[in-house]
């Protein structure tokens, strides 16, 4: 079986060798390289171009922030994975709109760090439950804000307004469920929690897609 490659770039050192040993405690993950400033930790994605970064938010150098969006706009298929100890909603949210694919706390346990780790390979974003809740406000502060301007077209409510079903899968996020979890409480598949999620961050302005931005700062959804 071929083993998904990691690398991983975080500057402290503890943090660092927290998550070496508990991906070591799974065969199927190999971290292939790591880095402890941006600079360099961008200099090695471009070179090792594994399957995952994982990536801290308050690195030297360059931010997590900056090297996601770099590193996506050249490997749209990498995948990310923020790891950090910061909740900002700014951050949270700038994070998700330069195209990373989940963010997880600090405190996440090394278990379910690994699930993490599987679930983002295989496709799925994953919000940690202690700042999905961010994610739930935006969406519901852009559909009040989009909802109340005049003279705008059906379309563009479609694109920005969350639908009920969405609304739904994002508080079952909030309240920590995984995909697989969600798909059995609604009666639908995993792939299609997928693409709501998918939606979800689109709608709030979370998605990596250059005219969603234009848009939502043209009617002034974004701060």
């Amino acid at each position: 079986m071929e083993k998904i490659r990691v690398v991983v770039i975080e500057d402290h050192e503890l943090s660092l060798l927290g998550i070496r040993t508990s991906i070591k405690q799974d065969e199927t993950i190999l971290i292939v390289g790591d880095a402890v400033n941006g600079i360099n930790g961008l200099h090695l994605l471009n070179k090792l171009q594994p399957d995952i970064a994982i990536i801290d938010i308050g690195l030297p150098g360059k931010d997590g922030i900056q090297i996601t969006r770099e590193i996506k706009q050249s490997n749209p298929e990498m995948k990310v994975i923020i790891l950090t100890l910061c909740d900002r909603k700014e951050t949270v949210l700038r994070a998700f709109a330069v195209g990373a694919d989940s963010y997880c706390m600090k405190d996440i346990g090394f278990e379910k760090l690994i699930e993490v780790i599987h679930l983002t390979y295989r496709g799925n974003t994953w919000i940690d439950p202690k700042i999905a809740h961010i994610i739930l406000e935006q969406a519901k502060r852009s559909s009040r804000s989009i909802s109340n301007l005049d003279g705008i077209d059906e379309d563009m409510l479609d694109f920005y307004v969350l639908t009920q079903r969405e609304l739904e899968i994002l508080q079952l996020v909030v309240d920590g469920n995984r995909n697989a979890e969600i798909a059995s409480k609604l009666y639908i598949t995993v792939g299609t929690v997928k693409s709501h999620i998918h939606n979800i961050l689109m709608k709030v302005g979370a998605g990596d897609r250059t005219q969603a931005a234009v848009h939502a700062l043209r009617y002034g959804l974004s701060d």
